[in-house]
């Protein structure tokens, strides 16, 4: 579980036909995490690239090599995909198998870098069929030009039926939690209503006799 305090979650959602490239500044033993919603069976790439605080520019320059990131991931259920050490610039890739929320999260390697300064990290990170080097399977499944492109445009096809059967999935969700919701509300006001007429019952039975005794003084 994320603890309060120590992690800043920044929540964005990244559609499946749009990349999204960002830049945060971190300090010293800070940790900063991202929820990307992720249908199933879906490649994911997170690129990242650190930049070290300059006081004497007052800008950032190349991190050096002893600066690192660590970088956790985590499903929906908790359960961690990847939790290594990268140098200070990397490319992360890895396929969703269970759809919702996935926790990416990224914090230093060392716990005292320089002096506490402060680091800008660069971060992109794509989904389905965005996060696909097509240059590269063109080269080593040697396609042509019109047959890269049927190649794109059945990975699109099938990223939007992820995505559909997602939202879907989203929406299945949220009419159990809203039923559920419901019963537990009714059963409690029920149960609320039982325990008024109950007290009710006991409290007139009691003055019955209350006035009954005072009769007979």
């Amino acid at each position: 579980m994320l603890k309060k305090g120590t992690i800043l979650v920044l929540l964005f959602c990244v559609f499946v036909n749009n990349g999204n490239g960002l830049y945060f500044h971190i300090g010293e033993t800070e940790r900063k995490c991202f929820i990307e919603e992720i249908p199933d069976e879906t490649k994911v790439l997170v690129h990242y690239k650190v930049e070290l605080y300059d006081p004497r520019s007052d800008g950032f320059m190349k991190s050096s090599t002893g600066i690192g990131m660590h970088v956790e991931i985590k499903d929906p259920d908790d359960k961690t995909i990847l939790s290594r050490v990268y140098s200070s610039e990397g490319r992360i890739a890895f396929t969703s198998h269970t759809p919702g929320e996935h926790i990416i999260c990224l914090y230093s390697n060392s716990t005292a870098w320089f002096s506490g300064t402060q680091l800008r990290v660069h971060l992109d990170i794509q989904v389905g069929e965005q996060a696909i080097d097509y240059a590269n399977v063109a080269q080593k499944e040697k396609l042509t030009e019109l047959q890269l492109r049927i190649r794109q445009l059945v990975d699109q096809v099938e990223q939007i039926t992820k995505e559909q059967n997602y939202q879907r999935y989203r929406e299945e969700r949220f009419r159990q939690t809203s039923e559920s919701t419901h019963r537990r509300v009714f059963w409690w006001s029920l149960a609320q209503t039982i325990i008024l007429l109950i007290m009710g019952a006991w409290q007139m039975r009691h003055l019955k006799y209350f006035f009954e005794a005072k009769k007979l003084v």
